[in-house]
This record gives C-alpha cells, structure tokens and sequence, in this order.
C-alpha cells in the first residue's frame, strides 16, 4: 500500500513537471555560459510576465513604457488594450506623465493649436476652446506653454454620433507637440456606443490628462484626470444664468419631495435602476416619472408597463416639478452622467444620485457631501425614507450650497473650462494652491487666486470664517490729473480732511498730471504720511494697481475733486469694517435696461435705488487691486485708458460679480453732487455729453465681456444712529454730517 501511494506521488510530480515544460514555465538555457532569463532584464525588450502565455480572463501584467509592442509573444487581444487610451496611461499621474520643467519659467500657460482647414468643430469644441483663449492662462506662443489644448474635436467619440472626428489617431500622431500626450489635456463629453458605452475615445491618448464627463471611478486616475459634468449643446459660453433660488422659505420644503422625469430604458445597460422607479413612484410627494417612448422601434420593445407610464408621463410638466421639489434623483442613463444633475443644481433642487461609480464633477475640490445627497443603486426602496428623515436645517445648508456651487462653477461652459485649468494649475504650483474652504464657500475658487496669497485673512471673505476683523485703518489713494496751482486747489483741503481721521495709516497721491511732480514742500503738512507716486503711463487704470506701499486692508479711493470732510470718512470706514467685500462710498449710480434700444442705460439721476457706488469717494479692500490688474482681461482695460473713463463703472462691474451683492451708499451731505458738479477741474468732463455717451457703451461692453449683468440694485442706505433724530447734537457721535 506504501509502495503504491509512493508511485501515485512520483507520477504526478512528473505530470506537473511535464505541464509546466509545456506550457513554458520551465526554460532551458540554450548555454551554460550565457545569461538567463531570470538576470536578463537589463536587455533590451524584457517584459515582465513575458514567460507565461495569457489565457482569456487571465490578469494582465504591469508593463513598462519601454516594451516593444510588436513582440510575437503580444495576443491580438493585448495590442488592442494597449491601443486603448485608458490602458496606455492608466498608472499615469503628475509625477510620473508630466513635464513640470515646462510650467517653471512663464508660470502656469495654455496652449491651443490653431485650427485645421477642413475639420469639423462642434459649437460645444468652439466654445471651449473661446474660453481658453480669452482667460488670463492663454498663451498663442507654443514654447511658453505648460499645458496643451487639441484643436480636434474630441467631445463626441460616439461612433454613431454625426459628431464623431474619424481618424482622430493619425491627426493626433501626426501633431509635431504631441510628445506622446505629455502635458495635453483632452475635453471629452461622450464615449462609446451602443450598447456597451465603454469609455474609449477610440484613440491612443497617451500620457494626456482627460477631462472627461461620466468618468467611472475605476478608470478615474487620481490626481491626474478631471471628471467634469455633462452639458448640453445648449449650455452658454459665458455669464449663465443665477441660480434659481430667490428666497428661502421656512420650512424649505415644497410642493414635492423627491420627483423625476425621463426617459427609461427598458433593456441594456443602464435600465435596471430606471425600470425600478415605479416601486417608489405615489404620485403624491414622490413623483417619478419614465417613458418609453423613445427611439424609432419603441413600440415594437414596449413592455406591459409603457402605456401607462405613457399617459402618467404626459400629465406633469418637467419644468414646474423641478422647481417646486425639495429633492431630485439623479439616476443614471446609458452612461454615468446626466444632464439632470446641471439641472437640479440650477433649480436649488438638491440632487440625489443614484449612479454607482460615477466620479462626481470636479471631486477633486468640491465636497459633494454638502450639496447632495449620495445614495446606492442597489438601495433604491430606501431613498424616499431616507430624505424625509433630513432635517430642515440641513435642507436648508443643502439648497444653498448648490446655488453658490452653480454659480461658481457650472453656469457656463467657460467657468466649466477655467475650474477644470485652475485644478491643475494647483497641482502643478502646489506651493500657491487653494485649500478647500476656498473650493467650497463664496465666492469660490475662480475668484480666490493663490497667486495673491494662500493664508485666507488676506483676502475679504473669509473674515466671519476664522473669527477675524479686518485691519481698522485704511489707505486713501487721491488720483491727481490737475497741476498744481495754489493752496486752496479742493485737492489740498481734502488732503488735510482725510489725513485727520483717527483711521488714516497713510495717504498715497498717485500723479497722473502730465506735469512734473510738485516739490516736497509744496503738498500740506500731515500728522500722517503723504506719499507721491507717478502713475505708470499716465493712464487711469493705474489707480487700480496693487502698489506694494498699501499696508492696510481698505482702501479710500479719491478723486481730486472729492469734497468730503474727516467724519464722512470716518464713519464710511466703519461702515465698510462690518462689509469688508462690498463697495462702500458716497456717489451712487444706477443701471437699467432700455427696451426700446434693446441695450444697458446708464444713469446719474437721483432715484429710489442704484446699482453702482463710484469709486471717486468710495472704500473697498485692497485684493480688488489685484482682481482688477490680473483678472480682468487687457482689451477692457485698454478701452478704459484710451477714454479716461468708466474706469469706476468696470470696479463696480468686478465686485458685483464677485460678491453677488450691491454696492452700500452711505450718508452724505445733501449738497454732495452739486459741489462736486461746480469744481473747475471737471464741470466740462461731467458736462460733456460724450462723457455720458462713453459711459452708456461702456455698460454694454463690460456686460458683454461677463456675458451677464452682474450688478445688483439695491434701495439701501446706511446713517448714522440718531441721524436726523429729535435730540440733542451733543448725543450723535457723528453730528458733524448734520451741520455740513
């Protein structure tokens, strides 16, 4: 019996011996004296893994960039994986695919390459790549580039698609900056086809980075991709629209509490989660609502369920369930994405997403987890309990987190395109990256620019956050365009004014008179520091520098014809103190729009509201110096200067878009617009019906630029306490504003 087990033993060793020769997991070297395979690695064409052959379902072995593709070992299954963009570059991340040398000399720059004769370029491509080009990181020289932008639309890779770009893989090789994707981005919305919708782009991307819509978690490479959000051909270039959420009402909830209507799919992928909605639908607070009734064959697939889901489908309108839901699912169609989660955002409905692996937009900044609510495509039967057991309050934090969201973010095609730049510009300058407080609360991470400074105190919105005030003194910046004549010039007395008050750090004359500068002795005698700048070029726009010499937060900004005494100043500072992002000043203006000429007015009466604070009396912070020199593009500023004009209107235009918040009037004296009207040096400016003419094209150009209107009319006006009161003068703090 020994003998025997000892027999079955030996046989079988030998079997598996013979298997493993075989199959090749046994080498033979063909001498005694040349190298083996296992110390051979250092040649030319070794791949890991090489030795053993790959059965169907096998696992794929790590490979090296180095391998040689066209080894007879590789399967026809493998040169097809290898020619998939995902797999080519899937361990791919900063590090490892990208050139950071090219970023180190001219900063953070993008690239886009001139446009080809004769291809094809869908609006969404064109609008894409008009944004890139008319943002602050556009750059037309390719050898100051760090990042690469493809003139070749890769947006739709839907092989059925009218869309579809044909042999994208020859134009791309072809492209002589390739260097095999390194440093390029790719913009893609759809991929795939029908019916498995993989997420090939048909082509070899390379070491490129992918901004990609419906992107699955599984071939998301962190750190490297960008998963952006489904839009639609229809989505605006720039502005977009606000947000749809005008007043909160207590308790936020609506007429529905969880509602959906679409299309569903009654087989392939993405139709179980669809066809499942009915178990849930009560056609009371929780509305969802499917069709069949899509494509060319769809009666010929109908199931028992299409006619009514049909009829019940037809009687809700889309439009009035959106807005008037507290919750709106978010389930996925035939690939991850959907045009509903834009949607929901818009309409202050709070999105409810029901689309496993599904790389949320921009997840690299944005914490979803207080915009919406993630829920499980296997869980479906506990969404409805699972909203009606948040609380108000939370519902509340939720709604208004996702209007400040898409706003910020997703209104536009171009605020889509810069978010998805500036998220690799953090990576690449890690040093001047943006935390996530800035990501995630107003006005957002377009507005906060790390490049200014990355510690928050330093900027004017974050102050209530970290339990911060503002610096309490300010910088006034008097703008002179007049010489010099005599002691009793209004420039000279509101010197003395603004230098008297208890907030005064320092007073700085900018000099864009086209004189010399006045000797020393020739400006007044101060208890505060006065401080000559000659303006760079003499242009107006120069008023709005960021000079290293302002060491405060605010910044008074004064024109030279300015007449305000030292406690009009005073308590517009501390008026600005408790509204440290706003504009806050004496001269208010206001914006309309003109029907019949079908354009912006601009107007100076004095009316019930205004829209504009003009920045010839007026306090604000100083980081919108830095806003208006590096955010604002240079055709506008260059219109400024060559009219010397509506340089205060564009501040108003920048701070508005920022804040989303009107600029703050506060009390002056009721002689202000006719004093200021009768000073010599600009009663011809005021008076020249060109000067106003400007003003009113200056309206329609800066509104065109931000593609909205962004500034906000406000009936607001802030006096003293005790204003204007029946008591005695002796009890106002301020009571020198009544005398005046």
């Amino acid at each position: 019996m020994q003998a025997k087990k000892r027999y079955l033993t030996l046989f079988s060793a030998g079997a598996c011996l013979i298997l493993l020769f075989c199959f090749g997991g046994i080498q033979v070297p063909l001498s005694r004296g040349g190298p083996s395979r296992r110390d051979d690695r250092s040649l030319t064409g070794y791949r890991p893994g090489a030795r053993w052959r790959h059965f169907p379902g096998s696992l794929l072995p790590f490979s090296t960039w180095e391998q040689d593709r066209s080894d007879e070992h590789i399967s026809p299954r493998q040169k097809r994986d290898a020619n998939s963009g995902f797999l080519s570059g899937k361990s791919c991340r900063m590090e490892s695919c990208f050139d950071f040398s090219l970023c180190q000399k001219n900063g953070f720059k993008v690239y886009v390459y001139p446009q080809q004769k004769g291809e094809k370029m869908s609006e969404s491509y064109q609008n894409i790549l008009s944004s890139i080009e008319g943002s602050m990181l556009y750059t037309p020289d390719p050898g100051q580039a760090c990042l690469f932008v493809l003139s070749l639309d890769t947006l739709d890779r839907d092989q059925l698609s009218p869309q579809y770009v044909h042999n994208l893989k020859v134009k791309v090789q072809s492209l002589h900056l390739w260097n095999g994707g390194k440093n390029h981005i790719i913009f893609n919305l759809y991929s795939g086809t029908w019916p498995d919708y993989t997420e090939d782009l048909g082509f070899d991307i390379g070491l490129a980075m992918l901004a990609k819509a419906s992107i699955s978690t599984e071939n998301f490479r962190p750190g490297f991709d960008v998963s952006i959000p489904l839009f639609s051909k229809e989505h605006p270039r720039t502005g977009g629209e606000r947000g749809y959420l005008k007043h909160n009402t207590i308790p936020p909830f609506r007429k529905y509490m969880l509602v959906f209507k679409g299309k569903r799919y009654l087989t392939g992928i993405g139709s179980d989660t669809r066809n499942a909605l009915y178990h849930v639908h009560n056609s009371e607070d929780v509305v969802l609502l499917t069709t069949c009734k899509h494509g060319k064959d769809w009666q010929k697939h109908k199931d028992a369920r299409c006619d009514k889901d049909n009829a019940e489908y037809d009687k809700y309108d889309y439009r009035e369930m959106l807005y008037n839901s507290t919750f709106c699912l978010v389930p996925r169609g035939r690939r991850l994405g959907s045009f509903r989660f834009l949607e929901a955002l818009q309409a202050a409905c709070v999105p409810v997403m029901l689309s496993n692996g599904w790389e949320l937009p921009f997840s690299e900044i944005i914490d979803w987890n207080t915009a919406a609510v993630i829920g499980d495509e296997r869980l479906l039967l506990q969404i409805p309990s699972t909203v009606r057991s948040i609380h108000q309050d939370k519902i509340l934090s939720l709604r208004h987190q996702t209007q400040f969201l898409w706003e910020a973010y997703f209104n536009s095609v171009e605020k889509i395109v810069l978010t998805t730049l500036e998220i690799i510009q953090d990576r690449v300058l890690q040093h001047n990256s943006r935390s996530n407080l800035m990501w995630n609360s107003l006005p957002g991470g377009l507005f906060t620019l790390p490049q200014y400074s990355t510690y928050l105190g330093d900027f004017p919105f974050y102050y209530a956050k970290l339990g911060l005030k503002p610096y309490t003194k300010f910088t006034a910046i008097v703008h002179v365009v007049s010489p010099l004549v005599s002691q009793s010039q209004p420039v000279m007395k509101l010197l003395v004014a603004v230098a008297k008050s208890q907030y005064c750090a320092q007073v700085i004359v900018l000099w864009n008179c086209d004189k010399p500068l006045p000797a020393k002795h020739r400006w007044p005698v101060t208890s505060v520091p006065v401080i000559v700048i000659e303006g760079e070029s003499k242009v107006i726009s120069s008023r709005f520098l960021p000079y290293d010499t302002i060491p405060t937060d605010a910044v008074l900004s004064l024109d030279e014809d300015t007449v305000l005494s030292t406690t009009e100043v005073d308590f517009a500072f501390t008026v600005w103190l408790s509204f440290p992002d706003r504009i806050v000043g004496y001269p208010a203006r206001s914006h309309f729009w003109d029907s019949n000429k079908e354009r912006w007015g601009y107007t100076s009466k004095w009316t019930n509201d205004y829209s504009m604070v003009l920045t010839g009396a007026a306090i604000y912070h100083k980081y919108y110096h830095y806003l208006y020199t590096t955010y604002l593009p240079a055709s506008l500023k260059s219109m400024v200067d060559q009219m010397s004009n509506c340089e205060d209107i564009l501040m108003n235009f920048l701070v508005s878009s920022v804040s989303k918040l009107p600029p703050i009037k506060v009390t002056q004296k009721k002689q202000y617009k006719e004093t200021m009207m009768g000073q010599s040096s600009r009663a011809s400016r005021w008076a020249d019906p060109d000067h106003f003419a400007q003003r009113q094209t200056c309206m329609n150009k800066f509104a065109s630029w931000f593609g909205t209107m962004p500034l906000v009319h406000s009936q607001m006006r802030l006096d003293p306490v005790l204003f204007k009161d029946q008591v005695s003068i002796l009890r106002k703090k301020y009571r020198d504003i009544e005398r005046l």
